[in-house]
């Protein structure tokens, strides 16, 4: 059915139709829309449960660790202390290596692991030599500058059993050798200073004083590379917190040996260890503080120092202090690991930030992120929790399948709805068209049957009344009575053919035929029907047999009807040629004319029942629309097959496909 015959009348069937289709599409569309807001406030409230869950999972983590730490912190201030070491260095193995542990008491600080801290609050005096021990040295060194003689005092006593008398007067000798410029036998001398380890000198452990004059001896000397070598070790003996300094004293010689090194800053890369040891020092000195006014502390708080947040924990007495300094890291590698395969598995980002603002751990909330806040105020913890929802898609996979699901069977409902309402109009469209072609049928068909039956009246009218004169214009009379008898039965024949295909009960008799001789039956039996209007009927044959297997009559009907409609559609054109040829394995009848032509568009639905062509309705052309349609199901029953190829105004050829035999 075409696009026009659509749109043909009754046209309000139409719109009514158009309608109805348009109501049930807007609505199956403003309930889909409606389903989908639903089910994205569903997942977002989902979202914000899932992310509320987190972030009390995680406050719930933080509090527990908090408290488990401060109770043992509390059993640890309440030990003895012959049992306090062993109990601290088991507790700071668990702790890591991103915490430290310390025990204050009035005669020193005690750090567990022992070298965790980079320097310390205060340092004990070491003993020292007896004083006027180097009184005979120092005399020839500075006074009478007796260089020798001095370096013979020096060794002397370089080799006293007392470990301060040693380790002062290999200080004092290495220093006479490099004023005598002896650089060789100061680095010995220095070197054998090393070796007596944390022994005090000048208060100082003496491998650390010895290790750094040797990096002078070096540098004047120009040995880059035992300079740049020695250095290194020195820097980074230095940074594992191998010796008990103070603050201004690890500071003192780090400098020194970075400059060595060419570094210009020389705390690049140890601001954690740096702040926790600054925690350390400002836990001591609260420390002391609770103790001048007789009184015990406990506490936690978050310290900003070297640019590094610090957890600074304590329980405290009036005799020991028991603390704990731990950094950003301890907090998320100790106490949110637990529950950070459940954060990350909800697309929740968790961050702690101190109450000033300041991020500790975590990414940075960013404006429009949608987040839950626990205050520290609320929790008692030394921070302020934001859990954020980093990837809303990461926990709506569920949410998103069950949207995908509803849209395809909206969408499916849709498709469904509107293919249903295209094959319901179609269908009513149709049988429209069908009444209107059957209508125009049976005018076609009375009008057909009343130009013979006239004929056929008037003529027999005539010979009852025995108004015919002579015995030839009877004559004529009787041919006229019997032609037009022939067309009546052709015309009923037709008809009857197509009510037996149309109800499947067209019987057909295939007989073996001469194509040829069957077409020239047929062509001279036409051509003596039309002549009279002045139409002839040009037969050309290749001379090639065409055996074929054809049920005669309806054959005969076949192509009969291409001729009438030959006729028929060339008022301007008197000729119809008839070629007959193959086409490969096939017979071929070609009926051709130079008539009115066929549009293309209108070349297949012309073989259709019932429709017939423009020209014909323009033209006035009468027809029952039934005679090609009639025609491809006879051929196709043949094993054949029907063409056209036609052009507006330049004529059409009709060939007529039929399988050969033998």
């Amino acid at each position: 059915m075409s696009f026009r015959e659509c749109f043909q009348p009754p046209r309000h069937l139409l719109l009514l139709f158009l309608a109805v289709t348009l109501l049930l599409t807007g609505t199956l569309i403003w309930l889909s829309w409606q389903l989908v807001r639903q089910d994205e406030a569903l997942v977002g409230q989902r979202i914000e449960e899932r992310r509320d869950t987190v972030a009390d999972l995680a406050v719930s983590a933080l509090q527990k660790s908090l408290l488990q730490l401060g109770e043992q912190l509390t059993v640890l201030a309440s030990t003895p202390a012959g049992q306090l070491q062993s109990m601290a260095s088991e507790c700071a193995r668990r702790l890591g290596q991103h915490a430290v542990l310390v025990i204050f008491r009035p005669d020193g600080v005690e750090a567990f692991p022992s070298q965790a801290l980079r320097y310390h609050p205060f340092r004990s005096s070491a003993a020292a030599p007896a004083r006027g021990v180097f009184a005979r040295a120092e005399l020839l060194e500075f006074r009478q500058e007796n260089y020798p003689e001095a370096i013979v005092v020096l060794r002397q006593q370089a080799n006293s059993a007392e470990l301060p008398v040693r380790a002062g007067a290999l200080l004092r000798l290495a220093r006479v050798l490099r004023k005598s410029h002896r650089l060789g036998e100061a680095l010995r001398a220095y070197q054998d200073l090393a070796g007596l380890g944390l022994a005090p000198v000048e208060d100082l452990p003496a491998d650390l004083v010895a290790r750094h004059a040797r990096l002078s001896v070096l540098e004047s000397l120009g040995e880059k590379e035992r300079l740049a070598c020695e250095a290194s070790a020195l820097s980074a003996d230095l940074q594992a917190g191998r010796w008990r300094l103070t603050r201004a004293e690890h500071g003192f010689y780090l400098e020194e040996t970075q400059r060595r090194l060419g570094v210009s800053d020389p705390w690049t890369g140890t601001e954690a260890a740096l702040a926790r040891a600054a925690a350390v020092e400002s836990m001591w000195e609260e420390w002391q503080g609770a103790r001048q006014g007789g009184t015990s502390a406990k506490g936690q708080r978050i310290q900003w120092l070297a640019g590094r947040p610090v957890l600074a924990l304590w329980r405290a007495s009036a005799e020991s202090l028991v603390g704990l300094a731990a950094g950003a890291e301890y907090v998320e590698s100790q106490w949110l690991a637990g529950v950070q395969p459940v954060i990350a598995q909800q697309g929740v980002g968790i961050s702690l930030a101190a109450p000033d603002g300041r991020l500790v751990i975590g990414p940075a909330p960013k404006p429009g992120d949608r987040q839950s806040l626990r205050l520290a105020s609320a929790t008692q913890l030394p921070w302020n929790l934001h859990a954020v929802t980093l990837d809303a898609s990461s926990g709506q996979a569920f949410f998103q399948a069950r949207r995908q699901l509803l849209l395809a069977a909206l969408l499916v409902m849709a498709l469904l709805i509107l293919t249903g309402s295209y094959l319901i109009w179609r269908g009513v469209a149709r049988e429209l068209a069908v009444s209107r072609l059957q209508s125009e049928f049976v005018s076609a068909v009375s009008h057909e049957f009343r130009t013979p039956l006239t004929a056929l009246r008037q003529f027999s009218e005539l010979l009852v009344s025995d108004r015919v004169a002579t015995g030839q214009e009877r004559r004529q009379f009787y041919e006229a009575l019997a032609q037009e008898s022939r067309r009546l039965e052709r015309l009923v024949e037709r008809l009857l053919h197509f009510g037996r295909m149309e109800a499947g009960a067209l019987q057909y008799r295939f007989e073996r035929l001469d194509l040829e001789a069957f077409v020239r039956e047929v062509v001279r039996e036409f051509e003596h029907g039309v002549e009279a209007r002045g139409y002839r009927v040009e037969l050309s044959a290749d001379g090639v047999a065409c055996p074929v297997r054809v049920d005669r009559d309806t054959l005969g009907c076949v192509l009969w009807n291409l001729l009438d409609n030959a006729v028929k559609y060339s008022p301007g054109s008197l000729t119809v040629w008839v070629e007959l040829g193959q086409e490969g394995e096939s017979a071929a009848i070609r009926v051709r004319d130079r008539g009115l032509g066929v549009p293309r568009g209108e070349q297949k639905e012309i073989f259709r029942k019932f429709v017939r062509g423009v020209s014909a309705e323009v033209q006035s052309i009468r027809g029952t629309g039934i005679g090609l349609a009639v025609a491809r199901q006879i051929v196709a029953a043949h094993g054949g097959r029907v063409k056209l190829d036609s052009q507006p105004g330049e004529g059409s050829t009709f060939t007529v496909l039929l399988p050969r035999v033998g």
